[in-house]
């Protein structure tokens, strides 16, 4: 007859992986709601830099005096 019985560290262990992947997945959610977040500004910023407005006046270079 096998003697099974639970094993502490074992259990230890599991908590921490869980814990750890949740944590990864808190993460993972951040970084696609600032990748989305990103997306949005450079598209922003495309359609500003290829508006008639904004192509007449671009600003001088740094360094160049």
């Amino acid at each position: 007859m096998l003697n099974w019985h639970r094993d502490p560290d074992f259990e230890t262990r599991m908590h921490a992986l869980r814990s750890e992947t949740e944590q990864i997945e808190r993460e993972t959610e951040k970084l696609r709601r600032e990748n989305k977040r990103l997306k949005e500004l450079n598209s922003r910023l495309d359609a500003l830099l290829r508006s008639p407005d904004s192509s007449s006046s671009t600003p001088p270079e740094a360094g160049c005096d």
